[in-house]
């Protein structure tokens, strides 16, 4: 038996078992990634889809992605990686010692080591590529193969872009934070009930992974408003009030340039109880957000 320190779970992890995520083993006594090198999505995007638009715009990224995840939230675009069959039985224990690992469950994934992504990140930069993305699914439930291909990349001159929920424990962010360049990191909402009680999550880890990652490289937050949760003036006023008292490392307010991305929500997965989130209440929401930041986007509109 071992402990996680990934994020707040702290899961307790038998030998041959999984976190979770799904996306975390025990093997000797220790807990690593099971999915090390496990590819499940690979696709060269604007570096605008991420979203990123303070960030080398109109330059593209080879968007890499693995699976499992952290967080269930009912309305995710990536079930397939994040909330699978195989995800739910490791997370939940059941029987899932007579299930193989991902590898020998899913044949339309790959393995591929760091040094083989760096070489495919390489090869594109003639299609106009900057680097590699970690995304798709939480790539911080495999830090450890982030980290390593993200090295590489570095060395090879080329940028690192991390796609996350920020659900993960400061000194994961300390060890990946030589080889992050930009991130895009998931604000929810502001009220502990939604993160809790509704994706499984913690707002408090978050905030405070947040306020470290914008003191360490380019930042940009993203604001999925789904009705009914998070989609009032008062929240919004609440995050952007928040976002803008973010400080540099040396203290310096440095929040209010921090761009905001606001995104409508579509019914998918497990919340299909509600409508599309209004175009008019995005662009509000928006116009609420300008008042406190100089960097507001609206997506999915």
């Amino acid at each position: 038996m071992a402990t996680c320190s990934v994020c707040f779970r702290k899961c307790e992890i038998a030998e041959g078992g999984y976190g979770f995520c799904g996306a975390r083993t025990c093997r000797g006594g220790a807990v690593v990634p099971a999915g090390y090198g496990i590819i499940s999505g690979l696709a060269l995007d604007p570096i605008e889809k991420k979203p990123l638009y303070r960030f080398h715009p109109g330059s593209r990224i080879l968007s890499v992605g693995s699976y499992g995840c952290n967080l269930r939230c009912p309305f995710c675009q990536n079930s397939d990686i994040s909330w699978s069959d195989e995800a739910l039985l490791h997370a939940h224990g059941d029987s899932a010692e007579a299930r193989a690992p991902w590898r020998s469950q899913r044949e339309e994934y790959v393995l591929a080591t760091p040094q083989e992504l760096c070489d495919a990140a390489r090869y594109y930069i003639s299609h106009g590529n900057i680097g590699i993305a970690f995304t798709y699914n939480e790539p911080l439930v495999g830090w450890e193969f982030v980290r390593d291909t993200a090295k590489l990349v570095h060395e090879a001159g080329m940028k690192n872009v991390l796609v996350t929920n920020g659900t993960a424990r400061p000194a994961i962010l300390e060890e990946l934070a030589p080889y992050i360049d930009a991130m895009n990191i998931d604000l929810k909402g502001f009220s502990e009930a939604y993160y809790h009680g509704t994706l499984g999550g913690d707002l408090a880890m978050v905030k405070n992974f947040i306020s470290r990652a914008v003191q360490l490289c380019h930042v940009e937050l993203t604001t999925l408003i789904v009705p009914g949760e998070n989609d009032t003036e008062d929240e919004m006023r609440a995050i952007t009030e928040w976002i803008a008292s973010l400080t540099d490392a040396q203290g310096n307010e440095i929040g209010r340039t921090v761009p905001l991305h606001i995104s409508r929500f579509f019914p998918r997965f497990h919340m299909t109880d509600r409508p599309a989130t209004d175009v008019r209440r995005i662009y509000r929401l928006a116009e609420v957000a300008r008042e406190t930041l100089e960097y507001v986007y609206t997506g999915n509109c």
